[in-house]
């Protein structure tokens, strides 16, 4: 019994990268215990030199980790200067558009913003009106499918996408609620979707009565509050200027957006 229970033990030593030397044939006799006291020796050597090279790492592999990251960074920077120069020579020389013929509007134009914030004041009231871009993906989606159609349908769509300004209106008399809009401006017509006045205090405006759909107002009542922005400056005209300024603010806001993603990979 004593020579199958050696028999396994050896076997089972075999599996580690035991030095010749401990299971060399001796002049005594190879004890169950000698035997069991040699494997335990090995495996906590085993087990030492593990730990060891998980935690000191050859420097070969950091080198090889630091070349793929270098590799894939220099890959990228070639990429973003590549877009970077397409944009740049795609680009018309940068002009700003003419600012309509009495336009009463100061334009707040912030760097790295996505809109443009136009202020002025009327009568006793601060007026501001941000404004942004809101193309209309389904329409986009639809040009794209419909690429057979003739140049007056591809007209007529860009006109539709080109119709996607709109305005967030406040009308702040100092003291009081603020008076709310929310505008889609187009190539015909200012179109008020929403109005609502909102307390100083409860600026997020939960809970507070919404008022109907301006569309289920009374005819003639829809026609008096178009008339109270057109006053205050809000007219149909504006379209054509807003959509040139917010097109040639997207461009430079791309073109610094890449340069940016740029300068933080050269870090």
């Amino acid at each position: 019994m004593a020579s199958s229970m050696a028999n396994s033990l050896l076997r089972r030593v075999s599996r580690f990268p035991i030095s010749f030397a401990v299971l060399a044939p001796r002049p005594t006799a190879l004890s169950y215990s000698a035997l069991a006291s040699s494997l335990s020796s090995s495996a906590l050597l085993l087990r030492r030199e593990l730990k060891q090279s998980i935690w000191n790492p050859s420097p070969f592999l950091f080198l090889r980790f630091a070349s793929t990251k270098l590799g894939s960074d220099e890959n990228l920077m070639r990429v973003l200067q590549s877009e970077i120069d397409c944009v740049q020579e795609s680009e018309e020389p940068s002009q700003e558009p003419d600012v309509p013929e009495g336009f009463p509007f100061e334009i707040i134009d912030t760097p790295g913003d996505q809109t443009i914030v136009l202020k002025r004041e009327y009568a006793g009231e601060i007026i501001q009106a941000t404004v942004y871009m809101n193309l209309d993906e389904e329409a986009i989606g639809e040009d794209n499918e419909d690429g057979d159609d003739d140049e007056d349908e591809d007209d007529d769509q860009k006109s539709k996408i080109q119709q996607s300004i709109s305005l967030h209106i406040t009308i702040d008399k100092g003291e009081g609620p603020i008076l709310e809009f929310g505008c889609n401006l187009n190539s015909d017509e200012l179109q008020i979707e929403t109005m609502e006045t909102k307390s100083r205090d409860d600026s997020d405006g939960q809970g507070a009565y919404q008022g109907p759909d301006f569309s289920d107002l009374d005819e003639n009542l829809q026609k008096a509050f178009h008339k109270y922005l057109e006053v205050r400056g809000f007219q149909d005209s504006l379209h054509s200027f807003l959509h040139e300024y917010m097109m040639n603010k997207d461009e430079r806001e791309y073109l610094t957006w890449l340069k940016n993603i740029k300068e933080f990979i050269m870090k």
